[in-house]
């Protein structure tokens, strides 16, 4: 799946990451993600991508987006939109496709193998593009959730589909092991993921 001589991007869907591991009870762990990639190539580039909240006070995304700023990750941000939904419950809508999108087809250029941590259809038509580019495309995110996060047309389109639980034991870390932060978290909020 990987050549040892190829340059390979990652682009990181940070809801869509978050969600598929919070669903499979793991949590990433982003410096061994990045030294997992480094193994299986020349890693060029290690985008995340995540919406938000300008206004709040503390957000407990802050912490990992510093973090991941300073070692080794190109981090894209935006605001995101706050709403509440027919339910009373509050919803925070922060889509970056367009952002990925954008940045992958700039990739097209330098990198051999470009890795897209999402499952949304709508990377379909990225990765068909890329692939007429002569890029090679794999997808990570997983079918064992229900239902499956990724979706089949993504799915299809990819030339490999890794399912991110077989990286569990490389790139995972149990939620049990999470550090603890000084500052209570927000209360909780839930990326739309779709569009």
């Amino acid at each position: 799946m990987f050549d040892p001589r190829e340059k390979i991007s990652l682009f990181i869907d940070g809801a869509n990451l978050f969600a598929t591991s919070k669903n499979l009870g793991f949590d990433i762990d982003y410096r061994k993600l990045l030294t997992y990639f480094q193994s299986r190539g020349y890693l060029l580039r290690a985008y995340y991508y995540t919406a938000l909240v300008e206004d709040q006070e503390y957000s407990s995304i802050r912490p990992l987006i510093d973090w991941l700023d300073y070692n080794g990750y190109r981090v894209v941000t935006k605001p995101a939109r706050e709403y509440t939904d027919s339910s009373g419950r509050r919803k925070i809508k922060g889509n970056m496709d367009i952002e990925l999108a954008v940045d992958a087809m700039e990739q097209a250029d330098t990198t051999d193998h470009l890795v897209i941590f999402s499952g949304d259809g709508d990377f379909a038509s990225l990765i068909a593009a890329l692939q007429r580019r002569g890029r090679k495309v794999s997808v990570v995110s997983s079918v064992a959730t229900q239902p499956a996060m990724i979706a089949d047309n993504l799915r299809r389109q990819a030339d490999n589909f890794i399912d991110i639980v077989s990286l569990k034991d490389d790139i995972g870390r149990a939620q049990s092991e999470r550090p603890v932060r000084e500052t209570p978290d927000e209360p909780d909020q839930e990326f739309d993921l779709q569009h």
